[in-house]
């Protein structure tokens, strides 16, 4: 009875953690695989009569967070799916509903959470990231308790790793002609608030204008030449707008943000995933335009 009850309460992921373990194993090996001078004398490079080690190196570790949503219905069905080696997914942290958190693999290794993907001039976010999946089937709300534990998540991370704020990104931000994660209801500005990722002053959005818009014709506009400004005594209290200049340039203010433009219209879709969260299905209007450039001068 005792032997029943002790296999019913152990781990359900012992087998698949004995192969995590194993696969460290034989990393750990190839690290301690000096390049002596007795296995460099097959090869045909010239190399010096002896090897020399370094002192001065350290672990390698991650500058970016990318944020996902698993699109699956339970965090069990995605434990599953990541210890499949068949599936060739992974992540380094699991969130789940109640706000427990799985977390699945050391961060200095390289899971496959991110596929093909691209942020600046950063092809090969896998190498240089850490992959945060969020239990969500992409069609909810994500919950209260999952979003508390993804704060204390991040504020863990960034402090260990020192990762600047604009480094906090989603999946689609970095592959926004394939993904859509995480979902339009994922809290982007309260994770900013906190931090993590940036975001625009919504209160210069009301002083913002485009070029266009300010120099429309308007059939109030008081003709200087009856000087009339000396009858007006709050002329000088007027706040006047910022205007957009009209050469603003959208596909390059998205590349200095991060994006690949290279199919200008995912990215586009991304940027309004990311940042606008409505009228997704909608091309960019001057209101996105606004939100773009705001966040363009931040990331100059």
């Amino acid at each position: 009875m005792l032997g029943i009850l002790g296999s019913c309460s152990s781990n359900p992921y012992a087998k698949t953690n004995r192969i995590y373990k194993k696969q460290v194993k034989n990393f750990s090996k190839e690290l301690q695989q000096f390049p002596t001078r007795e296995n460099q004398n097959e090869s045909a490079l010239n190399y010096g009569d002896y090897w020399v080690g370094t002192t001065n190196f350290n672990m390698r570790k991650p500058n970016y967070v990318v944020l996902h949503h698993t699109a699956q219905d339970s965090v069990k069905q995605t434990l599953n799916t990541f210890t499949l080696p068949r599936t060739q997914v992974s992540s380094h942290y699991v969130v789940a509903k109640n706000g427990e958190i799985y977390h699945m693999l050391n961060d200095y290794l390289r899971a496959w959470h991110g596929g093909i993907g691209q942020w600046g001039n950063n092809t090969d976010l896998n190498s240089s990231s850490l992959g945060i999946e969020i239990d969500n089937n992409g069609k909810e709300k994500f919950t209260d308790l999952q979003i508390t534990s993804l704060l204390k998540l991040l504020d863990e991370i960034k402090e260990k790793y020192n990762i600047p704020a604009e480094n906090f990104i989603g999946h689609s931000d970095i592959a926004p002609s394939r993904k859509v994660d995480p979902n339009a209801y994922f809290p982007w500005k309260r994770l900013a608030d906190a931090g993590f990722g940036l975001w625009y002053n919504e209160a210069e959005l009301e002083n913002l204008q485009l070029e266009a818009e300010f120099f429309k014709p308007n059939p109030l506009v008081i003709n200087l030449n009856t000087r009339l400004t000396s009858r007006i005594p709050f002329i000088d209290k007027l706040v006047f707008p910022k205007i957009i200049p009209a050469d603003f340039n959208i596909e390059n203010a998205l590349k200095i943000i991060g994006y690949n433009t290279s199919n200008l219209e995912a990215a586009k879709s991304a940027f309004k995933l990311h940042f606008i969260q409505e009228d997704l299905d909608q091309p960019f209007n001057a209101y996105d335009i606004k939100v773009l450039y705001l966040l363009y001068k931040k990331y100059l």
